[in-house]
C-alpha cells in the first residue's frame, strides 16, 4: 500500500476492542516511530510514556473523567495508550547528551574534532533564537512533538494500528500524576492506539473530508 492509501485510509478511532491486544513485535515498531522522528536539528525534545497495563490507563484516564468524560472509554478500551510529552527547557546538559548520543551513534565519524563543536554550536544557535531572543523555546519544543505526532499516526496506520490522538485531556493532571514537570517536561497529548470496534467506531465508515486543493496549495 502506498503511504498515499494509508493517508486516505486512516481515521481517527471512536471506539476499541478492548480485549484485542497490539503485539510484542508490532510494540517494538511503535517505539521505534517514536524514537526515530525527525525533529529541527535533532533535539528530539520530547518524553513518552506508555500504558499497556489496566493500572497504567487508569492513571491517564485521571486526566479526562473531569473535563473530558467522553475520551475515558478509548483510554481504558485500547491496547496501549502514549502520552507525548515535550521538554519545557533545553539547556546545555540536555545539548551535550544529544551531541554525546550523535558522536555514539557515528554522526561525526571521519572529522570529530571538526564536526562536532559545528553541530553543537548550530543547534545552540536554534535554541538560543527560540529560547532567549524570541521567548518562545517550549512553544518550539512542543511543535517539534507535533511532527512526531504527524509521523507516528501514519506509521502505527501502516501496521494496520488505529489511533485516537486527544488534546481533550487535563494536562495539569498527567504532569503531577507522572511528575513529569520535575522531570522537565509537559504533557501535550494523549493517543490511544489499538484496534476500532467495527460495530461502535462511527466514524470508520464515515468518508473523509478534506478541503479541496484550491482552498489549499498554490503552485508557482
Amino acid at each position: 500500500m502506498h503511504i498515499t492509501d494509508l493517508a486516505k485510509k486512516r481515521h481517527t478511532a471512536k471506539a476499541y476492542v478492548p480485549d484485542r491486544r497490539i503485539s510484542d513485535e508490532d510494540m517494538e515498531k511503535v517505539r521505534a516511530l517514536l524514537r526515530f522522528s525527525p525533529s529541527s536539528t535533532n533535539l528530539q525534545p520530547w518524553h513518552f510514556i506508555i500504558a499497556a497495563t489496566e493500572k497504567g490507563k487508569a492513571r491517564i484516564a485521571k486526566a479526562a473523567r473531569e473535563k473530558f468524560p467522553f475520551n475515558v472509554s478509548s483510554i481504558m478500551n485500547a491496547s496501549h495508550v502514549v502520552v507525548f510529552a515535550n521538554l519545557i527547557e533545553a539547556d546545555e546538559a540536555y545539548l551535550q547528551r544529544v551531541l554525546e548520543q550523535e558522536e555514539v551513534d557515528g554522526r561525526f565519524a571521519g572529522n570529530p574534532d571538526e564536526f562536532k563543536p559545528a553541530m553543537h554550536k548550530g543547534r545552540s544557535m536554534f535554541v538560543d533564537i527560540h529560547q532567549k531572543e524570541r521567548g518562545d523555546g517550549q512553544e518550539w519544543m512542543a511543535r517539534q512533538l507535533y511532527l512526531n505526532l504527524g509521523q507516528f499516526l501514519l506509521g502505527v496506520a501502516a501496521l494496520g494500528i488505529d489511533a485516537t490522538p486527544m488534546e481533550g485531556i487535563d494536562t495539569a493532571v498527567l504532569d503531577e500524576e507522572f511528575g513529569l514537570r520535575e522531570k522537565g517536561y509537559a504533557s501535550q497529548i494523549v493517543v490511544p492506539i489499538g484496534y476500532s470496534d467495527p460495530a461502535t467506531d462511527y466514524n470508520a465508515a464515515l468518508p473523509k473530508s478534506r478541503l479541496a486543493y484550491r482552498d489549499i496549495l498554490t503552485e508557482i
